[in-house]
C-alpha cells in the first residue's frame, strides 16, 4: 500500500470510530434534563414535560405495564393528577456515551384520580443524547416498602 492509501485509510477509520464530541452526554445535561421534567410536574406544565421526552419514551408503572409518553404528557397537565409536596434524592448515575442510566429515589404526596397517594420510588430513567439534544427515553419506578412490611 502506498502512504497515500495508508493516510487515507487512517483519516477514514477515525471518521467512523471516533463519535464527536458534542455526542458525548455530561453530567450537567442530565441533571439539567431531570431538573426540567421535575419542574414541568411540579407547576403542572405539560409542554415542559413534553420538551424533555424522546418521541419514543415510555414510562413503565409500578406495575410493570407501560405508561406511553402521550398518557404521560396529558397526565403531566391533568386535573386528575396533583401534586402536594414532591422530591428526588439519592441520584447517582452511569453515563456511557451519548446515554445514562440514572438511579434516583423519588417521594411525592398528591392526588390521583381522587385518591390521595404517598409515594417513596426506587426510579431508573434513560436518557439519550442525539444530535445534541437531551431527552428522557424511559423511566421505571417501584415502591420501597417499608422495613416492617418484610420483602415479598
Amino acid at each position: 500500500m502506498t502512504m497515500k492509501r495508508i493516510l487515507i485509510a487512517l483519516i477514514l477509520l477515525n471518521l467512523i470510530s471516533c463519535k464527536r464530541k458534542d455526542e458525548l452526554l455530561t453530567e450537567a445535561e442530565v441533571l439539567a434534563c431531570i431538573a426540567a421534567f421535575d419542574k414541568g410536574w411540579e407547576n403542572k406544565d405539560p409542554k415542559l414535560v413534553d420538551s424533555v421526552l424522546s418521541e419514543k419514551y415510555m414510562y413503565y408503572t409500578q406495575s410493570g405495564n407501560p405508561f406511553n409518553r402521550e398518557n404521560l404528557i396529558a397526565t403531566a397537565g391533568s386535573d386528575v393528577y396533583t401534586l402536594q409536596t414532591m422530591k428526588r434524592e439519592s441520584l447517582t448515575m452511569q453515563i456511557d456515551g451519548d446515554a445514562a442510566v440514572v438511579n434516583t429515589i423519588w417521594s411525592g404526596k398528591g392526588v390521583y384520580h381522587g385518591e390521595a397517594f404517598d409515594d417513596r420510588q426506587r426510579c431508573s430513567i434513560t436518557i439519550v443524547k442525539h444530535k445534541g439534544i437531551v431527552k428522557i427515553l424511559a423511566e421505571h419506578c417501584t415502591s420501597i416498602k417499608s422495613a416492617n412490611a418484610g420483602i415479598n
